[in-house]
């Protein structure tokens, strides 16, 4: 099983990035994905989430608004669309699946996911 995170980068405050979320090993269009960030001297905590079938979708209140998540299930890959970033927004981000028993199931806790990536640097300048 491997998740594998890109697109993370240096941006300017107000500007966009747009994470993906390669994956394989497992029956993709089954796992629900979710997006994780951990700042230094922090705890992680979820961004988005989504669903299998990608008909529900789960934010944290302090990116909503601001990223969108979305899946390709052709492609087996996760994109988190990051826009307006702030400052507070520089974290390493990681991608990660968990069996959803239902196409509408999200899943916003990090104990529940079962596979996770590597992660990838995502740094706003002020």
């Amino acid at each position: 099983v491997q998740l594998v995170e890109s697109g993370g980068g240096l941006v300017q405050a107000g500007g966009s990035l747009r994470l993906s979320c390669a994956t394989s090993g497992f029956t993709f269009e089954d796992y629900a994905i979710g997006w994780f960030r951990q700042a230094p001297g922090k705890e992680r905590e979820g961004v988005a989430s989504i669903s299998t079938s990608d008909s529900n979708t789960w934010y944290a209140d302090s990116v909503k608004g601001r990223f969108t998540i979305s899946r390709d299930n052709a492609l087996n890959t996760v994109y988190l669309q990051m826009n307006n970033l702030k400052p507070e927004d520089t974290a390493v981000y990681y991608c990660a699946g968990t069996y959803g028993e239902s196409l509408i199931q999200v899943f916003t806790t990090a104990e529940l996911y079962s596979y996770w990536g590597q992660g990838t640097q995502v740094t706003v300048s002020s």
